[in-house]
């Protein structure tokens, strides 16, 4: 069905014509697809261009808007040295999420979200000091005074504390924004994050309300290459707001005082 819809809309733009492309990047990754029709939330009908097979064709000429719109906000928090966290956990989301929040420097989820992380941060920053505390002790041989049988349990509870806290090592306090690549797969962190005022940029499709999240950016989300497309795009504010917050960082005082002399 979906080369049945790429046909169709390939087709319907005459040669002579020239495609813009930035709408030819979005159609090649897939951006363009939503949902089935039947699932189609009213608050997204604005965004729907047409229905081909009964699934809904997203407006994405729209998309590259609410995309700068995000970006201006991750811009924003990244040049205050303020902190993101990102949050992918569907097989399209993980990789390109992993991949971004890595090359960053940024905590991110791409195994599940854990409820209370942002609710109830103090419990998970102790879950994450203890697993920190395990982590250390074992590559500097503290744990080796500990029996064999002791040993191989330290080394499944770190495994275990990996598998699930694994990405959350840089989150130290409570993030300044989240990046959630499909908010109906992720309906408790945005209400989490909702409930003490973070705000939220997400990624999401035909079958989900706009206005649950601050910053929406319509597009495909059940599409790895939808996925990578947009956070490529992220990227690049993320990568702009930490290069002004260190051209803006205040100059050490003992630099001055050299420069003085």
């Amino acid at each position: 069905m979906v080369n049945e819809i790429t046909n169709s809309t390939s087709s319907a733009v005459p040669e002579h014509i020239e495609i813009d492309p930035i709408l030819d990047e979005m159609l090649k990754a897939g951006v363009l697809y939503g949902r089935s029709k039947s699932k189609t939330h009213p608050k997204m009908i604005p965004y729907v261009h047409a229905t081909r097979n009964g699934m809904a064709i997203l407006d994405v000429e729209k998309t590259p808007e609410m995309i700068k719109s995000a970006g201006a906000a991750i811009k924003a928090v990244c040049e205050k040295k303020g902190l993101v966290l990102f949050v992918g956990t569907t097989p399209p989301a993980k990789l390109a999420v992993k991949t971004l929040a890595e090359k960053t420097g940024y905590p991110y989820i791409t195994v599940r979200w854990l409820g209370g992380i942002l609710t109830n941060f103090k419990t998970l920053s102790k879950r994450l000091d203890y697993y920190e505390k395990l982590k250390s002790d074992k590559a500097s041989g503290r744990l080796e005074k500990y029996t064999k049988k002791e040993r191989l349990d330290f080394t499944k509870e770190i495994e275990r504390l990996a598998h699930l806290f694994g990405g959350l090592e840089q989150l130290k306090r409570v993030p300044d924004l989240m990046v959630v690549a499909g908010v109906s797969d992720h309906m408790i962190a945005v209400k989490e994050a909702k409930k003490i005022r973070i705000p939220v940029v997400g990624i999401l499709s035909s079958n989900v309300d706009p206005a649950l999240v601050e910053y929406p950016i319509v597009a495909n989300d059940r599409s790895a290459s939808s996925i990578q497309w947009v956070m490529e795009r992220l990227e690049q504010y993320v990568e702009e707001g930490k290069r002004s917050a260190v051209v803006s960082a205040p100059e050490k005082p003992e630099s001055r005082k050299q420069d003085k002399k």
